[in-house]
Parts: C-alpha cells; sequence; structure tokens
C-alpha cells in the first residue's frame, strides 16, 4: 500500500469522521472514519519502517582461495 495509500486512507478517515454527519441503521460512518484514519497511519508506520529495513543492507563478497601445494611460476626472471 505504502505511504501514498496511508495519507489518502488518513484522508478518507478524516472526512468520514469530522465531515459526515449523516448515520444509517447498519452503518455508522463516524466509525469507519475513525477505523480508516487508524488504517492509515498504521500503513504509514509499516512503510516507513519497511523502507528503513530495506535502506541498511550491507552486501558482502566472497572470495575463495585454494593452495595447490604447487608453487607459482616467477614470470620476472628471464632464462
Amino acid at each position: 500500500m505504502g505511504i501514498g495509500g496511508g495519507i489518502f486512507l488518513l484522508v478518507v478517515g478524516g472526512v468520514l469522521a469530522f465531515g459526515v454527519q449523516d448515520s444509517w441503521d447498519a452503518l455508522d460512518l463516524t466509525a469507519i472514519g475513525y477505523i480508516c484514519i487508524a488504517a492509515g497511519v498504521l500503513a504509514i508506520i509499516l512503510s516507513l519502517v519497511i523502507n528503513q529495513q530495506r535502506a541498511n543492507t550491507s552486501h558482502q563478497a566472497v572470495v575463495e582461495h585454494r593452495e595447490t601445494g604447487i608453487p607459482p611460476e616467477d614470470t620476472t626472471r628471464r632464462p
């Protein structure tokens, strides 16, 4: 969902919770607004935590060195 989705949920929840005064028999828009606000805050926090973890990665290179017992040739001396 990300930060944009969290901000969208905050805006929709704020409009439903504070801007709409209508209520149906089985549906309370104020409660749905508060639920959207809580989901938006949770989405923003989770996306920030996940992005922080993604930025703190480290990479290691593995170099393999094998000893064969045969000395390397000396290419600096000429016969």
